[in-house]
């Protein structure tokens, strides 16, 4: 059985901490993306649903340049965080560099995954409509702070972790024993 040092416990405790932290973070920003966009609106009239990928972001465009800016900043940052949140919630800390492909896959599926189930969710909602552009929108939101922050908080996670846990021990060298001249002449003479 292994023994745990000093440093060990202390970087345990931190992951813990830092993976309580951020699912608390998570949740809130779950209900706050939740309240934003599944409350009902009181609309005179509700465009069509956008069901073609692009147009949206196409008609933001012609709309003029701070209102697209203003739309599409708007799709980008609502589900962000997640890119941030979803891999600290799950504790990875130190990947390697396919478990780090793999990480970005699995929060920008999960980001897609909650966007879609927010859209489908605003079918019931009076006053909100769907749209395609969205689900791009918001799952490139989530790539694109996962590429911004996670990179950068893992190195430091783990350059924190190695502080915490000091040098490496040392094996001091143990010399011959007694028995060994004996032992290596008795193989000599089979």
């Amino acid at each position: 059985m292994q023994r745990l040092e000093a440093g060990d416990t202390a970087a345990t405790a931190i992951r813990f901490r830092l993976r309580l932290a951020s699912g608390a973070v998570l949740a809130a920003h779950l209900l706050l993306v939740g309240w934003l966009t599944l409350r009902p609106l009181d609309v005179p009239w509700a465009a069509a649903a956008n069901l073609s990928p692009l147009a949206g972001i196409r008609a933001d465009l012609a709309a003029g340049p701070l209102e697209a800016a203003r739309r599409i900043g708007e799709g980008l940052a609502l589900l962000a965080p997640l890119g941030v949140l979803l891999p600290l919630a799950g504790g990875r800390l130190a990947p390697s560099r396919l478990s780090a492909w793999s990480s970005l896959a699995r929060t920008a599926a999960a980001g897609a995954l909650v966007s879609v189930c927010i859209e489908m969710l605003q079918t019931a909602v009076p006053g909100q409509v769907v749209d395609v552009d969205s689900v791009l929108l918001n799952t490139v939101g989530v790539l694109l702070a996962h590429l911004a922050v996670v990179p950068v908080l893992r190195a430091r996670l783990r350059r924190s972790r190695a502080v915490c846990q000091g040098a490496t021990p040392r094996i001091t060298r143990v010399g011959l024993g007694p028995w060994t001249e004996v032992l290596s002449a008795v193989q000599r003479e089979y």
